[in-house]
This record gives structure tokens, C-alpha cells and sequence, in this order.
């Protein structure tokens, strides 16, 4: 693979990562329909069921302290529905300076120096 930006990285791993954990939680844990869930999240319902099934974005894999925070976040989703975008966003800006993006960028772009923290730069 060739040199990635990190915000190349945000946008086509991250995020389909990042709805594929949302995806299970709502559809597993609060037992919400394929249909309902891939409203929530304002895409289609195969993309929900590829996602559960584990079929796109599986490149990157959480830790349980960063799925602890997806759960976080999924509950003030359902509890807020009307700012959905702002609770999706703020959950993009903590996993951007995740442990996973970070071993994800250094294991697929080999020019990223082993002590590298630009990842994280701006995490909270």
C-alpha cells in the first residue's frame, strides 16, 4: 500500500469500522430492525447486513476499551435522535486518535515510523 494520509485512512476505514460497531450494537444489543438501524445511521439496509455479517469494513478491529466508547455512544444516539450527526461526529473525532487507527496506519503504510503519534495528535 502505498504513503496514507491519516484522514485517507479516517475516510475509507474508520467510519465503515466505526458504523460497523453501531450496527451491532443497535441491531444485538437494543434489538433494533436491520431497517431502523440503517435509518439511524443514514444508510442502506445491506450495508447493515454486510456490516453484521462482517462482509465490509472488517480491516480494522477496536479494542474493548474503544468499544466501550462506540456503546457510549450508540446509547446517546437513541436517546437523542435529533442530533445524531453531532454525537456520529464527536465519536469519529475519539476513534481518530484510537489505538486501532494508529496499528491500522503503521501496519498498512510501512513509510510510518514506529514511534509515529501523528494519529493521535488531536484526539481529546
Amino acid at each position: 500500500m502505498s504513503k496514507m494520509m491519516p484522514q485517507e485512512i479516517e475516510v475509507f476505514y474508520l467510519l465503515p469500522a466505526m458504523r460497523r460497531e453501531l450496527a451491532k450494537v443497535f441491531v444485538h444489543d437494543y434489538k433494533i430492525s436491520q431497517k431502523d438501524a440503517a435509518g439511524l445511521l443514514g444508510i442502506t439496509e445491506s450495508a447493515i447486513s454486510q456490516y453484521l455479517t462482517s462482509k465490509r469494513a472488517s480491516e480494522i478491529r477496536f479494542s474493548d476499551k474503544e468499544l466501550k466508547r462506540v456503546k457510549s455512544s450508540a446509547a446517546a444516539i437513541l436517546k437523542d435522535k435529533k442530533n445524531i450527526v453531532k454525537h456520529l461526529y464527536d465519536l469519529s473525532v475519539i476513534l481518530r486518535g484510537s489505538d486501532a487507527m494508529c496499528v491500522f496506519h503503521k501496519a498498512h503504510d510501512k513509510g510510518v515510523a514506529h514511534n509515529c503519534t501523528l494519529c493521535m495528535a488531536n484526539s481529546p
